[in-house]
């Protein structure tokens, strides 16, 4: 097989969740690009049939259903459409997710919030996998589930919002749990985790110059994420490339999750390199990058 058919997805399905902006369409155009056939779900669907149509340019066949995941009963209903106009689904992309308490001290979030974070990003994930893993096991061909998690469910963080974090951890146990399960009948489920990337979603946060000098301190690479930089990581886990992979957790974060902590600020370097001359250690303070 040719480096190029790898990551081709010419005559395959594909079905992103939460496509109507941001990751979702970066998303959904990556596996347009490589050739599959896209069905887009959210709950918008005005934001859905614009996605589909700037799809069209790369030539495929798309579909746009209004679906909220957190409704079992309408995740059957979009897989029951998907087979129906494309008759397969070898490929889901389980984006969907919010933030509901975002800006809230875990001891001021109404359970409400925490509740209708559970409700989409976890029960959401799991009845969009239960639903197409099963339909992908009955059709006997196989498929590929990639589960969008986030870094932010690798570790705690302290004034992070608290149900944000505890999904994301539970969808990475969830992926592992069912590529243990489906491995041998040719289903791979796998996670993508991404670190700070620009999005409707953290759009707020990026608003606000302190934080976006903290969130590129995290990263080893001193710097955040562009969307384009998750296309390569979500066509391989999608594409045959990726055949011998399941129960993957693959973190695209500029290094932030190798890390303990973030960088030293040069402030705080001569504050270390005065306390170790002291003590006859002197050290030479590292570049640091801003860009």
């Amino acid at each position: 097989m040719s480096l190029s058919s790898l990551f081709s997805l010419e005559g395959k399905t594909a079905v992103v969740t939460g496509a109507s902006y941001g990751l979702g369409v970066t998303f959904a155009e990556t596996l347009a690009e490589a050739g599959a056939n896209v069905v887009l779900a959210a709950r918008s669907l005005d934001k859905l049939e614009a996605t589909a149509a700037s799809l069209g340019r790369f030539g495929v066949r798309t579909l746009a259903v209004r679906c909220d995941v957190a409704d079992a009963s309408q995740v059957a209903a979009l897989a029951a459409r998907a087979w129906e106009a494309f008759g397969r689904v070898d490929i889901l992309v389980n984006n969907a997710g919010v933030s509901a308490e975002a800006g809230i001290f875990p001891e001021r979030v109404p359970h409400e919030l925490f509740e209708q974070t559970v409700r989409v990003n976890l029960l959401g994930t799991w009845y969009c996998c239960r639903e197409f893993g099963a339909r992908m096991l009955a059709d006997g061909r196989g498929g590929s589930i990639v589960n969008v998690a986030s870094i932010a469910g690798l570790n705690g963080q302290p004034h992070f919002p608290a149900a944000y974090q505890a999904t994301k951890a539970a969808v990475i146990n969830l992926t592992r749990n069912l590529a243990a399960s489906w491995a041998d009948r040719g289903v791979r489920v796998n996670a993508l985790a991404p670190g700070w990337f620009p999005s409707q979603m953290t759009a707020a946060w990026f608003a606000v110059p302190q934080f976006l000098e903290r969130f590129r301190a995290q990263a080893a690479m001193n710097r955040v994420g562009d969307p384009r930089e998750l296309k390569g990581p979500l066509l391989l886990l999608a594409s045959e490339a990726g055949s011998f992979i399941t129960g993957q957790v693959l973190a695209v974060d500029g290094g932030a999750s190798a890390m303990t902590g973030g960088h030293y600020t040069p402030e705080l370097y001569a504050l270390l390199e005065g306390i170790l001359g002291e003590l006859g250690t002197p050290i030479r303070p590292a570049p640091v990058r801003t860009a």
